[in-house]
């Protein structure tokens, strides 16, 4: 019998590991010369380092050292899968014995993530290339508004329209919005599919358009009018005593896709679809989005019990209808189908400038590392477009004789007690449920107690004995919204890199949690995002010491004449040169591989660092953990100045900004000041000589800041860098380039 599901190797591996052993020679050389040649003494003198100043660089280069090393566990042996969906066609008999699958789409703030971006995800949900009575659509609210139930109540009406418009003209994507927006930019004769009438399109389109306007005018009033509340009853669950960090469980099913009576215009079933906010109270925690879906683990049992779950964020839409048969694939392949705990998609961005001004495409990350994760092992759970067994991520373990129950949730019956069944369901989401079944959380469903609950979900579940898959198709199976300015950017990596550096130092440190159950490259390959946060520091005492070491005359790396110069140099330029053929080859431009540098160094320097004193801090009892929402939304000069590629800055002060700023004006001042010296002294040529490595590096660091010099000199837009952090980093600065004799 064929196969399900193919896998292959990526070529070319010969070469890439002659690549590696020699830049691993190479950083061997860079290291003995660091320790060979450690100075005496504390101060410099004839020209030398101080002993502290080269041991900084020395601790530098080996961590550096250390982070390719472990960055070198997922691209050993990368591998790429294939599926073979008409084989599972035909196998499961069309469409009868296929699984179940319950979807859960979280979202937690109507201001940052509106009601209407909500409202395509879902609908992109429920119009899937699958049979509609097997599949469940849950939105967990963790905001409890009154507005976004009602947007769901307005989605669930326009479904009726927009679900077999889809299924009959074969539409892709299926969210409106996306779907609208493409055939608008698209040059086509007429828009929509070639079969879809240009009346017909028209008639769908206004439906959509005045669906999101309804929706835009009651968020705009910041209530539900009552003659709308009045055509649900699950309107008068919002009381006087609700708010969104106070209130009583709410489920309400607002299509019982199990009822012959539900059906779309052309007489078909629909989804099923529920609401719910689960219960908040001030003196229980609510652990966030773990806390959330561990709720709708729950409700979803209670309601439909599918054997398969998919989880997808609030702003991530479906932009491939045939993906839930892609994913089944791999869970009924005869061969490995029984041992796949979970299936990931990788996460890709819909709304990404030309040449990704903040290098936030995940190209390579996609395209390389998970692809590496999978070959050794199985890649991470990243928190969305992720498909699980219901049972594993509810704790089971793995044995070889086990057996899915893929029968569950096909016959479940019409919710027609639906009252019983929706009381039933808020039991399950009380904050007392977890209080009295202390394992959830710990032992049964998502983890607590980490910013990354995802990551350390999937590595128990890989732990337990399960395998993972990574499948990245051709056309992308979801799209979301990338963050569109630097604030929003260094917030969601000030989270993730605290998230995995958090990891690193608790008991889910892969190389402890994971000893003797996976292998050690999968290990190490965890650790690649752990390494983030404390990257932190030696990339700043890097980004800071040489230019100001050579603003002293004093050298740093070996003379031009030297022949240590060479590792050197052929460490940076081979590292540097794979990095930029691994992001081409990936789908960046050559000006998005550059910008992605920029965001490298001032990742490392604001976001990962705060991210390192956030950790250390929370687990010296400091302070507690908190979890920002990235806003999904910005104005309509911000939205136009990202369009146009131009960094956003912006009127705030926040430390970050001050740090981007302070390094930038460094590097420019350590170049001019420490070349006007040579020049003064007329050792142009000598200083050439000495410095070579050092200049080469300050020159670099300020190419990369250009956009930063023209934020705080030249540019006159609200984008533009805010005076007082102009002021707040050249008074950092000044004093550390007029006070170098005492340091030095």
């Amino acid at each position: 019998m064929e196969r399900l599901v193919s896998t292959g190797r990526f070529g070319a591996r010969a070469v890439y590991k002659l690549y590696a052993a020699t830049v691993a020679a190479g950083i061997c050389l860079v290291l003995y010369y660091r320790a060979a040649r450690v100075p005496t003494g504390d101060k410099a003198s004839g020209g030398r380092a101080p002993a502290w100043l080269w041991l900084g660089m020395l601790a530098a280069e080996l961590w550096f050292g250390l982070c390719w090393v472990v960055a070198q566990s997922v691209r050993w042996r990368p591998v790429r899968r294939r599926v073979f969906s008409d084989r599972l066609a035909a196998r499961q008999h069309g469409n009868n014995n296929l699984p179940c699958v319950d979807i859960f789409v979280c979202t937690a703030d109507p201001r940052s993530e509106p009601p209407s971006l909500v409202v395509s995800t879902v609908l992109s949900a429920m119009a899937y290339n699958y049979p509609a009575d097997k599949l469940s659509v849950y939105v967990s609210d963790d905001g409890c508004s009154a507005l976004t139930f009602y947007a769901l109540w307005e989605a669930s009406r326009f479904a009726k329209l927009w679900l077999p418009f889809c299924r009959r003209h074969g539409i892709e994507p299926r969210s409106p919005a996306a779907y609208f927006l493409e055939s608008e930019t698209t040059e086509v004769d007429q828009p929509g599919d070639v079969h879809c009438s240009v009346q017909e399109w028209s008639l769908v389109k206004e439906s959509y358009r005045e669906m999101t306007q309804r929706i835009a005018s009651v968020a705009l009033q910041g209530t539900v009018p009552e003659e709308i509340r009045a055509m649900h009853k699950g309107f008068y669950e919002w009381g006087s005593g609700v708010a969104s960090q106070n209130h009583p469980p709410i489920v309400q099913v607002l299509i019982d896709g199990k009822s012959p009576n539900v059906v779309d215009n052309e007489g078909s079933l629909l989804p099923t679809l529920v609401y719910m906010a689960r219960e908040k109270r001030p003196q229980y925690h609510h652990n966030f989005k773990a806390g959330a879906m561990n709720a709708l683990i729950r409700v979803s049992s209670a309601i439909s019990n599918s054997p398969i779950i998919l989880n997808v964020d609030c702003d991530v839409y479906s932009n491939n209808s045939n993906s839930i048969r892609d994913a089944m694939c791999f869970f009924l392949d005869e061969e490995m189908g029984h041992k796949v705990g979970f299936v990931q998609y990788p996460q890709n961005y819909t709304n990404l400038t030309k040449n990704d001004i903040y290098g936030n495409s995940l190209n390579v990350i996609n395209e390389v590392e998970l692809c590496g994760m999978d070959g050794v092992g199985g890649p991470a759970y990243i928190g969305t477009g992720c498909f699980h067994r219901r049972e594993t991520i509810c704790g089971i373990s793995f044995t070889e004789n086990y057996k899915e129950d893929w029968e569950r949730g096909i016959t479940a019956k019409p919710l027609e007690r639906m009252d019983e069944i929706e009381e039933q369901a808020k039991s399950l989401a009380t904050c007392a449920y977890e209080h009295n079944n202390t394992e959830w959380g710990r032992e049964a469903g998502v983890k607590y107690g980490c910013p990354v609950e995802d990551v350390i979900t999937g590595l128990a579940i890989q732990c337990r004995g399960w395998a993972s898959v990574y499948y990245n198709p051709s056309r992308k199976a979801f799209l979301g919204l990338a963050p569109t300015t630097l604030a929003q950017t260094l917030l969601q990596h000030r989270r993730f890199a605290e998230g995995n550096f958090s990891i690193l130092l608790s008991r889910y440190c892969p190389f402890l949690f994971g000893h003797g159950k996976v292998r050690l490259c999968l290990q190490m390959g965890y650790c690649i995002y752990g390494l983030w946060a404390p990257s932190s520091i030696p990339t700043l005492y890097y980004v800071v010491v040489p230019p100001l070491a050579f603003l002293n005359g004093i050298p740093l790396f070996p003379e031009i004449t030297s022949p240590w110069i060479i590792p050197f140099m052929y460490v940076s330029a081979a590292t540097y040169a794979y990095s930029l053929y691994e992001a081409v080859s990936s789908g960046d431009t050559l000006r998005g591989w550059w910008n992605g540098q920029r965001m490298w160094i001032i990742k490392r320097t604001t976001s990962y660092l705060l991210a390192t004193i956030d950790t250390i801090s929370r687990m010296l009892g400091l302070s507690t953990m908190a979890f920002a929402i990235t806003p999904k939304v910005s104005d309509e000069g911000q939205s136009r100045r990202y369009e146009q590629e131009l960094m956003e800055f912006g009127p705030s002060a926040s430390l970050e900004l001050v740090i981007v700023a302070a390094t930038a004006l460094l590097s420019l001042a350590c170049l001019a000041g420490g070349m006007g010296r040579a020049v003064a002294s007329g050792c142009g040529v000598s200083c050439l000589n000495k410095f070579f490595l050092q200049i080469v590096l300050c020159g670099a660091l300020v190419a990369t800041n250009v956009p930063v010099y023209e934020a705080m000199f030249v540019r006159k837009d609200r984008g533009r860098m805010a005076l007082r952090v102009t002021v707040a980093a050249i008074g950092l600065v000044l004093p550390a380039c007029l006070i170098r004799a005492n340091i030095f």
